[in-house]
């Protein structure tokens, strides 16, 4: 991987990439060994901002060795996360930010602590203001699948300033949705890192799909809201 991007300063500029890039990747491999090159092929295709899932095997070695191996080309975080003594050992591993599938202040306060992003997951309006109020830098919509494109230009028409980032149910094909309708960038799991290409080393296919979700963000971001 080629050193193209300068490496993050602070929480702020971590989350200025992730939006800028527009496409967040849900690592939710059986192996450890397989991060590296689902990386590697995610980041040919453009998706550079990598979230290693806890559930993982190995999941704070394999984001050492992101860290370490990618250099300043990856943006690399850590998700599934349930507990502030996680977020703290991720972010010692070198997780520039932190992912929850559900809003725990304690994991917020942990990651800013450390310097680093957090990302808590909400459903509903209340759980997405009281994310954001308590520091959330980036609010993760989960599951989105539930809820569709038209519940984050809802919330967004009274609260504006929110920063959501839609997970679940987000796919190459539909991302483009979701940017349009106000998201500040997608989540992408298994749409993207497709267990089956993994499991067949069918790295040209993954980073083709890669390239399919920016350019429908780009896309998205190019026309009318």
């Amino acid at each position: 991987m080629s050193l193209t991007e300068s490496p993050p300063t602070g929480r702020e500029a971590v989350v200025q990439r992730i939006t800028r890039l527009g496409a967040l990747a849900v690592v939710r491999v059986q192996r450890e060994d397989d991060v590296l090159p689902v990386a590697r092929a995610l980041h040919a295709g453009g998706v550079s901002a990598i979230e290693v899932t806890m559930t993982v095997p190995g999941a704070l070695q394999a984001i050492e060795r992101l860290v370490r191996e990618g250099g300043d080309a990856l943006l690399v975080g850590v998700g599934s996360v349930l507990d502030a003594d996680t977020a703290r050992r991720a972010v010692d591993a070198g997780a520039h930010f932190v992912v929850s599938p559900v809003f725990r202040a304690e994991i917020v306060d942990e990651a800013h602590r450390l310097g680093a992003a957090a990302l808590p997951g909400a459903f509903t309006p209340t759980e997405i203001l009281r994310a954001h109020e308590a520091g959330a830098d980036l609010v993760k919509v989960f599951p989105s699948d539930a809820l569709g494109p038209g519940f984050i230009k809802g919330v967004l028409a009274p609260m504006p300033f929110l920063r959501l980032v839609p997970t679940g149910g987000v796919t190459p094909a539909n991302a483009g949705g979701w940017i349009r309708a106000g998201a500040a960038a997608v989540g992408l799991g298994g749409a993207l890192v497709d267990p089956a290409l993994v499991a067949r080393g069918d790295w040209s296919t993954l980073t083709r799909l890669a390239m399919e979700t920016v350019d429908k963000v780009a896309e998205a971001r190019g026309g009318a809201a």
